[in-house]
């Protein structure tokens, strides 16, 4: 068998000699096809379009706090969803996490319901806690042999009972200048939550191509059995895979925790129908071992750019989902190779 490298984004192990499970995605180097560069193209064909329909979406201000500070929540998200997808695996507790830590960091800092002041503790808490529910996604899925459907709903459930229980289905503000600042304050022009995006796309990035954990995720995605038989540690993979996507949801619910300034029993709504079509407009298949993390980066600015690009364009928001609906709709019906099999259920 021929060694090929699992994913154009990830670069040979280490040693000379290759593992076989490296064999089981297709190489694409030197024939990128036309499906693979389709949503760059879409990316710049849409922001060419709205830049004539009105100038000013080129405008410093408006590609700053309009896309690039928008795009800064889903795209930590994304970063989690991405290694899911990647394995062939759903994860629907981010709107659960989101709850759980936003929570966490309103009631633990200054806040106007009651008198903690714990600082930094907070968001540090609200981490780990949303990592430990993705580990718990893991956990049920690999363990108990639920499939991850099944087993990230019920923990998406869980993570929403838990923060409208202790948030008593009130709002709560959170007065925490520095936490606050997490926003808003700016490094070179740009909030700061754009460069804590930035690095945990390039986090994600060196995890998917430089280290074995990458490899192993494209391995498992095109084909466990396989993966299983090549010596791949396919459970415990897949365990380290949910949580490391529970400490991307922490990360992005401290971010919305600092950008809306308050939890609230809604504050994660329709971040999970987002997160996904963002992963799958970007190119990742929702099968598994195809696509990656640049994809979803490029799939992230797709939705925020068109989101943004209605608003400037006065489009009645209760179009956005419509919109969004049919996007992902196109993006799977272009993605998924239907040779594969004869029968799709």
């Amino acid at each position: 068998m021929t060694s090929t490298w699992l994913s154009p984004r990830a670069g040979p192990a280490a040693g000379s000699a290759a593992p076989k499970w490296r064999a089981l995605a297709p190489s694409r180097f030197g024939a990128i096809g036309l499906a693979e560069l389709a949503p760059l193209l879409v990316l710049v064909g849409l922001c060419v379009a709205l830049g004539l329909l009105n100038p000013s979406f080129f405008s410093f201000r408006n590609l700053v706090w309009g896309v690039a500070n928008s795009a800064a929540i889903p795209l930590i998200l994304a970063m989690g969803a991405t290694f899911i997808i990647l394995m062939g695996s759903i994860d629907l507790s981010i709107e659960g996490a989101l709850s759980v830590g936003t929570m966490i960091v309103a009631l633990l800092c200054a806040n106007d319901s009651n008198a903690n002041n714990f600082g930094w503790w907070g968001p540090l808490l609200a981490l780990i806690a949303c990592t430990a529910l993705g580990l718990a996604n893991g956990l049920v899925h690999v363990v108990l042999r639920i499939p991850s459907f099944m087993a990230t709903l019920g923990v998406w459930f869980v993570g929403l009972g838990i923060g409208t229980v202790a948030l008593g289905g009130s709002e709560i503000r959170v007065l925490d200048r520095t936490i606050r600042s997490i926003a808003f304050e700016r490094v070179l022009a740009f909030p700061l939550a754009v460069w804590i995006a930035a690095a945990m796309f390039f986090f994600a990035l060196f995890l998917e191509r430089k280290t074995r954990f990458g490899r192993y995720i494209y391995a498992i995605g095109g084909g466990e059995d396989i993966a299983a038989l090549s010596g791949v540690p396919v459970k415990r993979t897949r365990i380290l895979a949910f949580a490391l996507a529970g400490f991307f949801n922490g990360v992005a619910a401290v971010l919305a925790a600092a950008q809306l300034g308050q939890a609230n029993t809604t504050i994660a709504n329709g971040r999970l129908f987002m997160t996904v079509t963002a992963v799958v407009v970007g190119g990742t298949s929702l099968s598994g071992g195809w696509g990656g993390i640049a994809n979803s980066l490029i799939g992230v600015l797709i939705v925020a750019v068109l989101a943004n690009g209605m608003v400037l364009l006065g489009i009645s928001p209760y179009v956005h989902e419509t919109v969004q609906g049919l996007m992902i709709i196109a993006a799977v019906a272009l993605s998924v190779r239907r040779g594969r099999s004869l029968i799709v259920k």
